[in-house]
């Protein structure tokens, strides 16, 4: 009762510097006779951030291109509203929604901007578990097209994390996650999973494979050098720090990896990036253990380090930090979970293992062997073949036309 008291305050407080500022939200700006997509998700999606908000951020950039229309809406609170990436969207010819008032001069929050909306909608595009229970009530079946976009798999992550640690908090987690995806579901017209390894696990869950589609990240290779193999030093981890399973990462890194390669290479330098550090994270920040936070432009880091390592130890879905990678034709040795969607099968005895002690000797072949280094660089191209923007468009027209 409290809680929805102080929304409502803080909502009329907002209101009312609207009229001040005379801000009305223009629905004639929408064009009702064009195929409208509609999409929710938690945030604007940070683009340069974390991984699933790059994959949404290309994948509405290709929706643009097809000659849609496209409506974005975060699911933040209307006096809590981000605009730092909205015009970066709006330049792309999005529409956003934005904290407005209707022609009565009452606010629009973000529940009324979709009653509105969604009269007009043919595509619901909904990211993420908890966006899709909330939203999907709110379209019509016989009009729009109920998309759930799972981005990955939440009940895998968090059982793996279970079993891994038997955590109590992550079992139930995973239980909440299951009833809430397959509820979901058996809802939507089709389910977006982001690899084949992700449509596999839920399909031992929910039978109706035929609606279930792969739309993944998009990833190019890049055809410049970056410095040659000899001129290159140190590691780089990467992985935005909201995400558990980064955090457990660095953990792992930093406890038995790195205390391994410095016993060979005791000058060997790790630079962490990664937005929204935890005070854990960055409690372990030293001169050999670099931890940056969040880095803006990243191409430098990718074009000097040595080697990217990813000792994820559970987690799902495609994990964004080996594609971008990849895209560097930066060598990366990883764990089976970090792999996850890519085809490492040509390089996999050198850069795929789950064992400690094999981790720690990849990467040392990896730092002392240049003509294995440049072997590994050259596989990047092919590994990322099924990612390039071809693909995906093709696999995304397949998702809205069918």
């Amino acid at each position: 009762m409290y809680k929805q008291l102080r929304i409502k305050f803080k909502n009329k407080l907002l209101e009312n510097q609207l009229k001040r500022k005379r801000k009305y939200f223009d629905f004639s700006s929408i064009e009702r006779s064009k195929n409208l997509i509609f999409i929710v998700d938690s945030i604007l999606p940070e683009f340069d951030k974390d991984s699933g908000s790059r994959r949404l951020y290309n994948i509405i950039k290709l929706m643009v291109k097809q000659g849609y229309e496209v409506v974005l809406m975060s699911n933040k609170k209307a006096y809590k509203y981000d605009a730092t990436y909205a015009p970066h969207y709006r330049d792309l010819g999005v529409i956003v929604y934005e904290p407005a008032l209707d022609q009565d001069s009452k606010l629009i929050d973000n529940i009324g901007f979709v009653k509105i909306v969604s009269q007009y909608t043919k595509y619901a595009w909904l990211h993420r578990p908890d966006i899709f229970k909330k939203y999907n009530r709110f379209f019509d079946r016989k009009s729009t097209k109920l998309i759930f976009d799972m981005v990955d798999f939440h009940y895998l992550r968090l059982d793996r994390e279970w079993q891994r640690y038997k955590n109590l908090k992550a079992k139930a987690m995973a239980d909440q996650f299951l009833e809430m995806e397959l509820d979901n579901c058996s809802k939507a017209d089709c389910i977006v999973a982001i690899s084949e390894a992700d449509k596999k696990e839920l399909h031992h869950h929910f039978k109706a494979k035929e609606k279930i589609s792969v739309l993944s990240n998009i990833h190019q290779f890049k055809y410049h050098k970056g410095l040659p193999p000899n001129q290159r030093k140190d590691l780089l981890f990467v992985g935005g720090f909201d995400h558990t399973p980064n955090r457990d990462a660095v953990a792992y890194l930093y406890k038995e990896i790195m205390p391994a390669l410095w016993t060979i290479y005791p000058n060997l330098s790790i630079t962490i990036v990664g937005s929204n550090p935890t005070s854990e994270v960055l409690a372990l920040n030293d001169s050999r253990f670099s931890v940056l936070g969040y880095v803006e432009d990243l191409e430098p880091l990718f074009e000097s380090a040595r080697l990217f390592v990813a000792p994820l130890r559970y987690g799902a879905g495609v994990k964004g930090k080996i594609g971008q990678s990849l895209e560097y034709g930066l060598p990366v040795v990883t764990t089976s979970i970090g792999a996850e969607g890519f085809d490492f099968s040509s390089i996999k005895n050198v850069t795929l293992t789950d064992d400690t002690q094999q981790f720690v000797d990849f990467v040392s072949a990896l730092i002392s062997d240049d003509e294995l280094w440049t072997t590994v660089h050259q596989a990047s191209e092919q590994i990322l073949n099924p990612f390039s923007i071809t693909t995906t468009e093709k696999n995304l027209l397949k998702i809205l036309e069918s």
